[in-house]
């Protein structure tokens, strides 16, 4: 008897809750945050899922099964650095379960799978490629010093002339640097903020 082994990924958890950041905040979406990222932004706030091999290969349709159990028909793929896995089967199976689906990413490595939308947010860390600037839909740029402010505007004026930009404070240091954020903003309009809502919300 021939076997069929399932593609599966490394999970590090998957949660129901709401969009905290960009575009789709407040939706509820469904979050798959895949394990695996040589990135290594030292303010990260999931280094857990950095190593991969410390979270569970899990069948893409236990994934999707489980996003099933919930009303809402938005995913967010995240991670850890989710393109460093191919995403075809992933994204095939959750459009054939009724999901859009979304990927936050650095862009550091190629986007595998049919993505209905695309949130880019660069690291000084590893550079993006060239692909994400004209792909994504929006710019999402953390701001951990003001200098990453122009280092925000070098990657703007990349990116394709309908890509929505946003700037956000970095967690840890938010209530210092917010309000130079908006003030920037103010100046600059063709910026959005984008604060880390959940966090505020005290929600996953």
């Amino acid at each position: 008897m021939n076997s069929i082994t399932e593609t599966t990924l490394p999970l590090m958890e998957a949660f129901y809750t709401l969009q905290g950041e960009g575009f789709h905040q407040g939706k509820a979406a469904y979050f798959i945050r895949l394990g695996g990222c040589d990135v290594g932004c030292h303010w990260c706030d999931v280094k857990e899922s950095w190593d991969a091999k410390q979270h569970p290969a899990i069948s893409i349709s236990e994934i999707v099964s489980q996003a099933e159990q919930y009303p809402a028909r938005l995913a967010v793929i995240t991670g850890g650095e989710p393109c460093m896995y191919d995403l075809e089967e992933l994204c095939e199976a959750l459009h054939k379960a009724g999901f859009q689906v979304n990927i936050e990413t650095s862009g550091a490595y190629p986007l595998k799978g049919d993505i209905d939308w695309i949130c880019f947010s660069p690291k000084k860390f590893k550079p993006a490629l060239e692909s994400f600037y004209q792909e994504a839909h929006e710019l999402k740029v953390v701001v951990y010093h003001l200098s990453d402010l122009q280092w925000a505007e070098s990657h703007a004026t990349r990116m394709h002339p309908k890509a929505l930009l946003y700037l956000q404070p970095e967690w840890s240091r938010a209530e210092s640097i917010t309000p130079a954020i908006i003030d920037y903003v103010k100046a600059h309009p063709q910026w959005r903020i984008s604060l880390q809502t959940h966090k505020y919300l005290q929600i996953p």
